[in-house]
């Protein structure tokens, strides 16, 4: 349960990413939201932030729960720290556990985990102790700091700094079997076991088929997992239509205007962002940007399904009650119930993918024409182009 707070954190407590960090104090928690830098953090019990980039300074007396793009936690915790974000950096001691995952995760020398460390991303660093003992799982995973306790390290390579030094018993999994110092571990401490993904998958889908499942909890984890998924989309649709609802009317306007050249700025928004990721893939430099391309890939899904199924569930609304603005419950109502009936629609073979994937591209074309109208002028005016005959006319 707690490590779903995260999401949930970054679900209901996000804003937009030029927004000044605002705190909100209930039960002596701490709700921190927007980008920037909390100074002097003085929290009696837990701490939530969530936002573009967070940056935490201070106490707090008992957990911090953060997610955002990026994520620097420098405030002090006397019990767990959770983190999750594309760049994960912590630099102050952890009263107890930590739990991180990012797609760049480092600790500093001076964030010394009391507890337990428990670790995943692409580029995994380990400068700061851990008392207990360590679990790591990463493309790379670069280890500079003294372990008390027990090591496991699954990665494709491992490194080992100057200042590593496992206690306990070392264990790790990578392709090649490495040459451990022995200032770091002695060798009847080590052991190692090889990565082959071959035999990864073919153990997960051996599994799977000898597995029994019942049908009750089979539905039941299905029904489970459908509800959660659509009251994600509406809280996060909510979230939009509170902070920013004139920006969501202008969107909404601008696509029910022009639907053909919305649809068509979808495939175009949609295929830019696709194709980034192989041209990303061509040069030494791009590869690292590939997850951040893929991340904004499922950002933009996301909020491209949301505004789609927004939109026409609004004009539909709107064909039996022209009259102005709706007020922000009616609008709240007509989202959930649009996002409702999209969603029930994934149950009706092809045509349901076929609307669903429509909504999509209906929602992209706006969020694409939007972007293009603030950094090139007007779409409408580039597209319009006065076709004039060449020469005298005839």
């Amino acid at each position: 349960m707690r490590k779903a707070v995260i999401l949930l954190t970054a679900a209901l407590w996000v804003t937009p990413a030029t927004a000044e960090p605002e705190q909100t104090k209930h039960g002596g928690d701490i709700f921190v939201s927007g980008s920037g830098t909390v100074h002097g953090l003085a929290a009696e019990r837990d701490v939530f932030a969530g936002g573009n980039a967070v940056t935490l300074t201070g106490r707090v007396d008992e957990d911090i729960h953060a997610s955002g793009f990026s994520v620097n936690i420098e405030a002090e915790a006397l019990g767990d720290v959770y983190a999750a974000g594309a760049n994960v950096t912590l630099r102050a001691p952890i009263g107890e556990d930590l739990s991180a995952l990012g797609f760049t995760l480092r600790t500093s020398t001076t964030a010394v985990v009391a507890g337990n460390a428990r670790l995943a991303g692409g580029t995994v660093t380990i400068d700061g102790p851990v008392r207990g003992a360590l679990s790591v799982a990463g493309g790379e995973v670069i280890l500079n700091s003294v372990i008390a306790g027990d090591a496991q390290i699954t990665a494709a390579s491992i490194r080992f700094g100057p200042d590593a030094v496992v206690t306990g018993q070392l264990n790790y999994t990578t392709p090649k079997e490495l040459s451990v110092p022995e200032r770091v571990a002695a060798p009847d401490r080590v052991s190692w076991k090889a990565l082959d993904r071959a035999e990864m998958w073919e153990e997960a889908r051996d599994n799977w088929d000898r597995q029994e499942y019942p049908v009750l909890p089979t539905f039941r984890a299905l029904l489970a997992s459908f509800f959660v998924t659509l009251a994600f989309f509406i809280v996060l649709g909510a979230i939009f239509l509170a902070f920013i609802p004139r920006q969501v009317q202008r969107l909404r306007e601008a696509a029910l205007a022009q639907p053909g050249l919305t649809l068509l700025s979808g495939v175009i928004g949609l295929s830019m962002l696709l194709g980034m990721v192989p041209i990303s893939a061509l040069t030494i430099l791009g590869i690292p940007f590939i997850p951040f391309v893929l991340l904004a890939i499922v950002v933009l899904w996301t909020l491209g399904y949301v505004l789609g199924a927004y939109v026409v569930a609004m004009r539909f609304w709107q064909s039996f009650k022209p009259e102005g603005e709706p007020a922000i419950a009616v609008r709240l109502i007509v989202l959930a119930l649009g996002i409702t009936f999209a969603s029930l629609l994934n149950f009706v073979p092809f045509l349901g993918w076929v609307v669903n994937f429509t909504l999509v591209l209906f929602g992209i074309g706006a969020i694409t024409r939007a972007l293009f109208d603030r950094l090139f002028g007007s779409v409408d005016a580039a597209l319009d182009v006065d076709m004039k005959p060449i020469g005298n006319g005839r």
